[in-house]
């Protein structure tokens, strides 16, 4: 009855005070959790606990082996350069004599090719990362699929993509249609319809590649002379609604493709996308390795983006848009509040200065 100490164990009433420190630790666990997985409690078996309400959280959703995927993690080898690998090393011994090899690091055991320039004119190409050349930049993707099908590893199809199954076309296909590769320009002109039709663009069809390896991937599946048309025309049917802003629409594809309905294109938007497990972000640094393996791919294969002389018009053309862009950057530091920290190192006139161009 007098004791100080009671062996029960009981808790004051709470004030105003604690309500308003517990509401504050909630709240930062709150926060913590949308951004780091909850770790396994102590006395719980090492079990990490599991969603609730049929939510699925973001560590469950992201894939264990993202840094092996080549489609999301920028330093991995792209699959197609994989599957041509040979062809890119005959295509350095048979340029050997003449182009000057330099050792690189982002290719493995071969170089890439470098052209030396001994004369004073300059020479140049319209394709960038920021806008590739559309014609080149496809027959490059061509090949990189014709490479997958021709360097596979099985057969395996599945029925969304079974071109017996699944037709483009009213006409019967043959039963050993999936016995026989097609070549190169087959892909290309099949592409290039598509291309042309839904007046799509050059990004649009890195993107197609990026998907299209990226479904292998996940899938555990190659593409094959029985299923590359379908696989290809899922790959662009979702970088197209995915990249341009006036997106095609499926029934716009079967204007294209006479003999499709616009709920089989549905269908196979659908699967895709499942298959995909529907993760269609492709990071800045995926895009420019797949340009950039796609430059080598072409010079190795003699398809090389074509270089132009530089000529005075595209020059003066070249300059005005960096003294658009100069213009720019000095009104930005000059309309703002100045500081004492700023400097304006950067901001300089223009002077007139001669070219010599041949």
């Amino acid at each position: 009855m007098g004791a100080k100490h009671s062996c029960c164990a009981y808790s004051s009433p709470r004030t105003d005070r604690s309500k308003k420190d517990k509401g504050r630790r909630d709240r930062e666990n709150r926060e913590a959790d949308r951004y780091e997985p909850r770790q396994a409690e102590p006395g719980l078996g090492g079990k990490v606990s599991e969603s609730c309400g049929n939510l699925q959280h973001i560590s469950e959703r992201e894939p264990d082996d993202w840094e092996e995927d080549p489609s999301l993690h920028p330093t991995q080898g792209t699959m197609f350069m994989e599957k041509s690998k040979q062809s890119l090393i005959n295509g350095m011994v048979r340029k050997k004599s003449q182009m000057q090899l330099a050792g690189s690091t982002s290719m493995g055991d071969f170089a890439t090719l470098k052209k030396a320039s001994s004369c004073s004119t300059i020479y140049i190409d319209d394709s960038t990362v920021s806008q590739p050349n559309l014609k080149n930049t496809i027959k490059c993707v061509s090949l990189a699929i014709y490479y997958h099908i021709k360097n596979r590893h099985s057969d395996t199809i599945l029925d969304i993509f079974d071109e017996r199954k699944q037709p483009l076309t009213r006409e019967i296909v043959p039963e050993d249609y999936h016995k026989y590769n097609p070549d190169h320009r087959q892909i290309y002109k099949f592409i290039r319809t598509l291309f042309n039709a839904a007046q799509l663009t050059a990004e649009c069809a890195i993107i197609t590649l990026v998907y299209l390896e990226r479904l292998l991937t996940y899938a555990e599946v190659d593409i094959s002379p029985g299923s590359w048309k379908r696989i290809t025309l899922g790959a662009i049917l979702l970088a197209s609604k995915v990249w341009d802003d006036q997106a095609v629409w499926n029934v716009d594809y079967c204007q294209i493709l006479k003999d499709l309905t616009v709920e089989d294109m549905n269908e196979l938007e659908r699967q895709f996308l499942e298959l995909l497990q529907f993760n269609i972000n492709v990071p800045s640094s995926v895009y420019a390795k797949y340009f950039f393996d796609l430059r080598t791919l072409a010079e190795a294969n003699e398809l090389a983006y074509p270089a132009e002389p530089l000529s005075k018009e595209r020059a003066q053309k070249l300059e005005a848009m960096s003294r658009t862009y100069e213009d720019k950057l000095a009104s930005d530091i000059l309309g703002a509040q100045p500081k004492r920290s700023n400097s304006l190192d950067r901001i300089t006139t223009h002077r007139k200065s001669v070219a010599i161009l041949s």
